[in-house]
């Protein structure tokens, strides 16, 4: 998935989270009727009530998604040419018993959690390389490859070294709010903060950044668990991305790391070990929205077909090519895709794929990322610029923003490009699905790309004669336009125009894509 600094990210988003209480159920409101910038879906049903829509199948390719949560468990996906646990490929598709969907992250020996990112796994094949190797002499393509390889490992170092100074940071301050809270019988607030007699210059330091975080609304009590998120998150990626993860991987799944056209390996275990964010993205899309229990989902009629390839770290090439492939080969028409990177060394196997879908009508949505970048001039894996110059049409990118107008709409995380992100959809403080039956909020463009893939699915299913290119034009085309500046993601004064952030101009809206078809009628 794609990564986060997380002490930025958390003084960098705290500014939307200090706002109002957000209306229930948001993203299912809309800007004219409600002044919330939802995406229309409630007037877009009130537009549809007199028509019937048919079954639409989303793959959600994720970290897992937990089938048996109690407003997700309807709404999944069922091979029904497959026999459960029997142990035989009934169905002949290549993949034994696989009724609710797919891992390429699992095998007999357990299932990956972890993994390193995609820069740390090219460093450590290209040092084992070389590592013997008399770099002095070598010619031709060898040498090529080394000066490479001395590129790669520059940016490894660089990268590992900043990991390791932020996991210090979050370490310190971690450190010194539990002391406070031991000094206060367990009690941790403003006040017993405020209240704390600092020892030395460092504790100043520390104290102040606790009252900046307070001043935007973070708690001190809500910044304690923050951390401990943050301070797992960035060990277990200096602990991973020090390691060789191939030869884990060799291991647990059982394939081959180094063939990169291997389609048939991996398991029926679509939960795995860490179901969060694939729960909560399958919510969003498709929640029951008439069992009283819960939260809505934004389209009916839907299928969720999990397809576990994305670890926490970055997700390999291969694996998310080939749950392109089973996710098309089993009948999703909508591919909800909310994770990136940024190398892809087998980019070709992931082109042919996403040309494979294209092929297929089927209409591939995408998170634009979280770490305030442009991508226009800091490109992302996967992406719709496949070799040959071809760019693929069924392919929409999101960014995320928030319920409210003003400057502050746009998700400061979100990344953004005038040319390179088609338009925004809710995806800050977004209420869904967790596992064990929970429901938390989540903020990133993870939540904003099945916020899209909702919309677009309501489409495919009420009017199902539009190529998933025609549903991709269709939601450009009625966007919900915003003509006051903004702030630029990343910034605290700098703004601009909707317009010069993503292509369209505007935020994804159900009701104005229902109603435009409507018309036409």
């Amino acid at each position: 998935m794609q990564k986060h600094l997380f002490i930025a990210g958390l003084i960098a988003t705290s500014s939307i989270f200090a706002q109002k209480k957000l209306p229930d159920n948001w993203i299912l409101m809309d800007p004219q009727s409600d002044k919330v910038y939802g995406a229309g879906v409630e007037k877009a049903y009130e537009k549809l009530k007199d028509k019937k829509g048919k079954t639409v199948i989303v793959a959600v390719i994720d970290s897992g998604v937990d089938t048996d949560h109690e407003d997700l468990k309807d709404v999944i996906w069922t091979n029904t040419g497959e026999i459960p646990d029997n142990g035989v490929d009934d169905d002949k598709n290549g993949y034994v018993d696989d009724i609710h969907g797919w891992s390429f992250l699992g095998g007999k020996n357990g299932d990956i959690n972890h993994e390193a990112s995609e820069l740390a796994r090219m460093y450590h094949r290209m040092n084992k390389k070389f590592s013997t190797a008399d770099t002095n002499n070598l010619k031709g393509s060898d040498a090529t490859e080394f000066a490479e390889f001395k590129t790669i490992r520059n940016e490894y170092l660089t990268e590992l070294a900043k990991d390791e100074q932020e996991l210090q940071s979050i370490d310190m301050i971690y450190d010194f709010l539990i002391k406070v809270k031991r000094q206060n019988n367990g009690s941790l607030t403003k006040a017993t903060v405020a209240n704390y007699a600092t020892e030395d210059k460092r504790e100043k330091q520390l104290k102040k950044f606790i009252k900046l975080a307070s001043a935007f609304g973070v708690k001190p009590e809500e910044l304690e668990g923050q951390l401990k998120e943050g301070k797992e998150y960035l060990e277990n990626n200096v602990k991973y991305n020090k390691l060789n993860t191939d030869s884990i991987r060799q291991v647990v799944v059982g394939d081959d790391v180094n063939n990169a056209t291997e389609r048939y390996y991996g398991c029926n275990r679509v939960k795995g070990p860490d179901a969060l964010h694939g729960t909560h993205v399958s919510g969003i899309i498709a929640a029951m929205r008439n069992n009283n229990v819960g939260i809505k989902g934004i389209a009916n009629n839907v299928k969720i077909m999990p397809v576990r390839a994305v670890p926490n770290g970055d997700e390999r090439d291969k694996d998310i090519a080939n749950a392109i492939r089973y996710a098309v080969d089993n009948g999703a028409t909508i591919i909800n895709m909310s994770f990136g990177k940024y190398y892809s060394p087998d980019k070709k196997i992931v082109d042919e794929a996403i040309q494979y879908a294209l092929s297929k009508d089927v209409l591939l949505i995408h998170a634009a990322g979280n770490e305030s970048k442009n991508v226009d001039s800091a490109l992302s894996y996967p992406n719709r610029e496949l070799s040959g110059g071809i760019t693929a049409p069924n392919w929409i990118e999101v960014g995320a923003n928030g319920y409210k107008k003003g400057k502050n709409i746009i998700g400061t995380f979100s990344n953004y490009g005038r040319q390179r992100v088609d338009l925004f959809a809710p995806g800050v403080d977004i209420y869904s699905t967790v596992p064990d039956n929970k429901y938390i909020n989540e903020s990133g463009t993870s939540m904003a790309s099945p916020s899209t893939a909702g919309v677009a699915a309501i489409i495919r299913s009420y009017f199902p004669e539009l190529k998933a290119e025609e549903v991709k034009v269709l939601l450009m085309k009625t966007v919900v336009p915003y003509k006051k500046k903004v702030l630029i993601p990343g910034s605290t004064r700098k703004k601009t125009k909707v317009t010069e952030l993503c292509i369209s101009g505007g935020f994804v809206n159900a009701d104005r894509a229902v109603s435009e078809l409507l018309k036409k009628k």
